[in-house]
């Protein structure tokens, strides 16, 4: 079962999180997955910004981030996400580790 977290992202800035892969994978060895996650409007919207990921197997850790660009092109509100982990296996075995909402809060200063 995967966590779930909410994620608060400010409209414009660069966001980065991490997230304790322990309870979810346990002591698995997570050299040769992948990851992939994404962030939509809806569970069910076309349109979705991908999340940059990577993992720190010794610590059972997974790092997303989003750019600056990314987050400017958010209109403020509610959004959902997940990220899975993808084994090397054929075929993949795939697992969400994390879930959740997402507030993108607006900006005031653009320029």
């Amino acid at each position: 079962m995967a966590n779930y977290s909410n994620l608060f992202i400010d409209q414009g800035s660069d966001f980065n999180f991490t997230v304790d892969l322990t309870p979810t994978v346990g002591s698995i060895d997570l050299t040769n997955y992948t990851q992939r996650g994404q962030l939509r409007k809806t569970y069910t919207s076309t349109n979705a910004v991908d999340f940059t990921i990577s993992i720190n197997n010794t610590n059972k850790e997974l790092s997303g981030s989003l750019t600056s660009a990314q987050t400017s092109a958010l209109k403020a509100g509610r959004y959902v996400y997940d990220i899975e982990i993808l084994s090397a296996d054929s075929p993949a075995i795939v697992t969400r580790v994390v879930e959740g909402q997402v507030d993108i809060t607006p900006r005031v200063t653009v320029g």
